[in-house]
């Protein structure tokens, strides 16, 4: 099953976003999940965690060459926002 595209995604605090999908739909993700992996470190701080970019092919969520979130992750770990 193909997942929806990453349409806008916003940061409502310290490490949580509300990412809007291509279908309108929208998921709540909260980051600190992976925060027990060394590569997602860097996210604790808020600063960095908000400087965020959304692959132009709406795909994922990047924060640099090698910090990234899929649309898959999100849209399937995410809780659904009205």
């Amino acid at each position: 099953m193909p997942y929806p595209k990453i349409k806008s995604a916003q940061v409502i605090d310290d490490h949580t976003l509300i990412v809007e999908f291509a279908n309108e739909e929208k998921r709540k993700y909260d980051m600190t999940k992976l925060f027990d992996k060394e590569v997602f470190f860097p996210l604790k701080n808020p600063g960095f965690f908000k400087n965020f970019q959304i692959d132009s092919s709406g795909c994922a969520i990047i924060w640099n060459e090698d910090i990234d979130v899929s649309e898959y992750e999100i849209w399937s770990h995410g809780t659904i926002e009205c």
